[in-house]
This record gives C-alpha cells, structure tokens and sequence, in this order.
C-alpha cells in the first residue's frame, strides 16, 4: 500500500471522530525528507484553532506510525483554499449561496449562486439578461465547479 493511502487509512477514524472531513494527503520526498501535506474541512469553514487541533491530532498519530519509518518528515496541516474544485454534495451545502461557476460535462459553462443542493444535483440562481432562473445541475454532469470569488458583493445582493 503506498504511503499516502497508509497515511489516509491511519488518521481518517481520528479525524473523523474530532469532526472533521480528511480532503488529502499529498507528501513529497525532496531529498532525505518528507513533507506530508493534509487537508482537512468541516462542515463549515475551518478556523486557526480548529486547524491546530487537527494539527497535533495529526502529529500524535503520525509520530508513533510504524509506517513512516525513520525518514524524518515536515507535517503540514491545512484547510482546502477557495479555488479548491468542490466535487462532493457536503463541499456544495457549505458555499450555499456562494457563487459558482460549473463547467459540465458536455462544455456548457453556467454561473450562478448556489440555492440549494442534494446529494445528486445542485440548483444555482443564475442571472441572464437581466431575467433571473434557477437551473438545476446534476453532479454527474459536471466536469468542475468552483466557487467565483467576490469582492463588491453588498449585503442583500443575490
């Protein structure tokens, strides 16, 4: 089994039983090191606090692995980005009425705000010609999603 998997199988209970949802472990061997790089998320968006708490948790489990061996590694914990593609039902009810540009699967690019999702499809608010529609997407037939950000957003504005 190749590190990254032993490494996710290891810390997911733990994670999980803290509350939090394991995104990725990417880890890079430059020389006679490791990086281990994890993500994590939750069910809203995840503070300092919250990350240091995974941080050590993370830390704990991964100093007494067996698995890791006697190379010594860099452990960074962190939470997904903005530009993170969201691609499960739970990344969608998280941005609820954020805004989001879907690419589908068939090359049809839709933007509009997020007004609610399922577990398999997610409906956008969108805005064209100043006519305002709601356009429900499947999550099968998105190629990618990702969240628009804003900067002159106003309060009340849709």
């Amino acid at each position: 089994m190749a590190l990254k998997d032993q490494v996710s199988e290891h810390i997911t209970p733990a994670l999980q039983q803290a509350g939090y949802f394991l995104e990725d472990v990417n880890i890079v061997s430059p020389g006679q090191h490791r990086i281990v790089t994890v993500i994590v998320d939750g069910e809203s968006a995840l503070n300092l606090d919250q990350v240091t708490v995974a941080s050590k948790l993370v830390s704990e489990l991964l100093d007494e692995a067996t698995f890791m061996g006697e190379t010594p590694f860099t452990l960074e914990v962190t939470s997904p980005g903005i530009d993170r593609p969201l691609t499960l039902p739970r990344h969608f009810a998280k941005n609820n009425d954020r805004l989001l540009k879907v690419t589908q699967t068939d090359g049809v690019v839709v933007t509009g705000r997020i007004l609610s999702n399922t577990d398999t499809d997610v409906t956008l608010t969108v805005v064209e010609k100043k006519e305002t529609k709601e356009v429900t997407i499947s999550l099968a037939d998105i190629k990618r999603a990702q969240v628009e950000i804003e900067f002159n957003r106003k309060d009340g504005d849709k």
